[in-house]
């Protein structure tokens, strides 16, 4: 019987207080934020707004509870804007939305940071089980940031692999690890940098020891793309069923998947709060048109939540945990 884990992308909306307070904090500490220095009153207000975040995941019943990335301003090119090796430079747009984040550009060798894995500390003193991490994937990362040290493509994309797989390697235990890949969809590798882009999603895999998902959104990926991914040591594909359902089923008729899938089933960027009803009706409506046997499915939003904000973010989570205890809705 497949086994329906209800999580998410991670990268909540801060709640509104923390807003308010770390915009005025950071208005004031300027200097010290360009340096990468957060001061003990900005650590404050962000573990805070961790613990909170955390304890509303707990209160709908997720089975995955993230920490929440609520100190990513830059959203996914977060682990490069505090790496030392990095520079970050002007705004830019982030993929086709009105949100924006820093230019990182890489001027030295990469080595980890131990960010991420202290975010995960925190959060795992809060979390007795389920913790699920989440990543840039090395694709996404590579595609988001400037190379002004490695010289070529390949050599970039495996040199943000490793970093990341350092990053991961210092993680506490976890159960779950997303990797966020919507840039295979946003701009798909070409020939020869597609099969490059699996083997860098391995290294990052290799260096937990959890299942661990290549969520994939903002569509439905190329067919060569796909099967390159199909090629790639994860647990699970996700795929973006409220963008891009019928290519998305297309991919799984026409390739098959992994034994487990994680499905996009409520939109991160529409404030419309899905039923759980409706949500296990998409669960039941993918496995039927893909002969699916899965292990278990991951049922999750398509996108990150910080798009949303946060009273209807807190009615997805519920929807989603609540999507997941239902039986199989009848036809």
């Amino acid at each position: 019987m497949t086994r329906v884990v209800a999580t998410t992308p991670g990268l909540f909306p801060l709640p509104d207080w923390a807003k308010e307070d770390l915009s005025d904090l950071k208005g004031h500490q300027k200097d010290d934020l360009i340096s990468g220095d957060e001061s003990d009153e900005i650590i404050a207000a962000y573990n805070r707004a961790r613990s909170e975040v955390i304890d509303r995941q707990q209160e709908a019943g997720l089975d995955r509870i993230v920490e929440g990335q609520l100190r990513w301003d830059d959203m996914l090119a977060h682990p490069l804007a505090v790496a030392d090796e990095v520079e970050m430079r002007g705004i830019v747009r982030y993929y086709d939305n009105n949100n924006f984040y820093r230019e990182p550009v890489v001027t030295d060798e990469l080595s980890t940071t131990g960010d991420i894995a202290a975010e995960l500390d925190s959060a795992s003193e809060q979390v007795d089980a389920g913790l699920q991490a989440v990543l840039p994937g090395p694709y996404s990362l590579a595609d988001l940031a400037t190379d002004d040290h490695y010289g070529d493509e390949a050599a970039f994309l495996d040199g943000i692999a490793e970093f990341l797989a350092d990053e991961a390697d210092q993680f506490p235990d976890v159960e779950t690890l997303f990797l966020l890949e919507p840039s295979l969809v946003e701009n798909a590798p070409e020939d020869g940098e597609d099969e490059r882009a699996s083997e860098a999603i391995d290294t990052v895999a290799s260096a937990v020891d959890a299942d661990v998902v290549a969520h994939t959104y903002w569509g439905a990926l190329e067919e060569k793309v796909y099967a390159h991914l199909m090629d790639a040591d994860v647990d699970a594909i996700g795929f973006d069923l409220v963008s891009n359902h019928d290519e998305n089923v297309y991919n799984v008729q026409e390739y098959g998947t992994k034994d487990d899938v994680a499905l996009g089933l409520v939109d991160g960027q529409n404030t419309l709060v899905e039923s759980p009803e409706t949500i296990r009706e998409r669960i039941d409506w993918f496995d039927d048109q893909t002969n699916g046997d899965y292990d278990t499915v991951y049922a999750t939003s398509n996108t990150e939540l910080f798009y949303l904000p946060v009273n209807k973010a807190e009615a997805k989570l519920d929807a989603l945990a609540n999507a997941a205890e239902l039986e199989e809705v009848p036809q």
